[in-house]
């Protein structure tokens, strides 16, 4: 098979090969070697025949039989019958097989291979847009409306969003004649791309419209009104459904993204759903027990029992009473830290007790340390 080629050789699979592997490697060697990626088109004219006659099963088998004479003459006594017999029968590269266009598909996007007509651009969903907004640690609690004043691009309301001057439209595209596509090359190997002047879209704007030069939307500030959720947190993202830029030529707006951030609160701090509160006690109502009336983030009144020898530190939960769950039902606790206040200046009789009480419990404590 000296004279022949190495069709094998050439895709670099083996001679038992599936046709599975042989279709992956063409499209892996062809994408690399194609004209419209600066390869060979010499190196990809090879490829191309070899796949042509390994990816057919007839021709693949005659191939396979005949080697070298494959593309020419077969030897005499070939065993031919039918019509055309006793004469020369081609097998070499001959044209696309029939499912190379959509190889080429795969391969390149969509473009189409040896004069496929253009789709032209797809519609483009509109951009999605982020703001930020502060809101008081309360309004985070119960929830509120606002106003973000968004730029966004508005369908032109002199062309109605066509992008033609009133009174003009739009007219074939001189350069594709009206295809939406051009070819570059020639024969077998004309590679189609989109028109450059009109996108694909065959058609050209007669005259732009003064108002959006041709595009069909401006930037304009629009003023949107956004529902803020009960439970929102701090660094939180809000997702509002098709409120950010419209998409062209139909296709579905984008989101609208509210970033929220809550402003401190005096003495509530925020774990989620769970609201935490520092409690100062004097060391004389940890040690003896009290009673503390304490606010709530829904502005009501309770009632916390201390008991009698309540450490610093110590975290009472109030089921139910922190904030609103964004996702779910309810609401999380108020969580309750005791801190144990010690106080920094004495009178004379305070002191003359607190020596008294330290003389009768300090050893005690530490009675386990050696």
């Amino acid at each position: 098979m000296a004279a022949g080629k190495d069709y094998y050789d050439i895709l670099g699979v083996k001679r038992d090969a599936s046709a599975d592997e042989i279709k992956k490697a063409f499209r892996r060697l062809a994408r690399k070697h194609h004209p419209d990626t600066g390869g060979s088109e010499d190196k990809f004219k090879e490829l191309n025949e070899a796949y042509e006659v390994l990816s057919d099963t007839e021709k693949r088998s005659q191939y396979d039989q005949y080697g070298q004479y494959f593309g020419g003459n077969a030897p005499p006594g070939a065993g031919r019958s039918g019509p055309g017999a006793g004469q020369g029968q081609s097998y070499g590269y001959g044209g696309q097989p029939a499912d190379l266009g959509d190889l080429f598909g795969d391969i390149f996007g969509g473009g189409g291979f040896g004069g496929g007509r253009s789709r032209g651009p797809a519609p483009r969903r509109g951009r999605d847009l982020s703001y930020e907004v502060t809101i008081d640690f309360d309004e985070a609690l119960v929830g509120m409306s606002t106003k973000v004043d968004v730029q966004r691009a508005e369908k032109c309301q002199t062309c109605s969003g066509t992008g033609a001057k009133p009174g003009t439209g739009r007219v074939s595209c001189k350069t594709c004649k009206g295809s939406g596509h051009v070819s570059q090359g020639g024969g077998m190997f004309a590679i189609s791309r989109p028109c450059p002047r009109c996108n694909g879209e065959g058609t050209v704007l007669e005259s732009p419209c003064a108002s959006c030069k041709g595009k069909g939307r401006v930037l304009r500030v629009k003023p949107i009104t956004v529902n803020i959720p009960p439970g929102v947190t701090d660094g939180g993202k809000l997702r509002f459904k098709g409120k950010g830029e419209p998409g062209e030529h139909g296709a579905p707006a984008g989101d609208l993204f509210v970033i929220t951030h809550v402003r401190k609160h005096a003495y509530y701090t925020r774990e989620g759903a769970d609201v935490m509160l520092d409690l100062p006690v004097a060391f004389t109502e940890a040690a003896l027990g009290t009673e503390v009336t304490i606010p709530t983030p829904g502005g009501q009144k309770v009632k916390l029992k201390v008991a009698p020898g309540t450490q610093d530190g110590k975290v009472f939960r109030l089921a139910g009473k922190g904030a609103p769950k964004l996702k779910g039902k309810g609401n999380g606790d108020l969580k309750v830290r005791i801190k144990v206040m010690v106080p920094t200046e004495l009178s004379g009789k305070g002191k003359e007790i607190l020596q008294q009480f330290a003389q009768e419990h300090a050893e005690e404590l530490r009675a386990h340390i050696g």
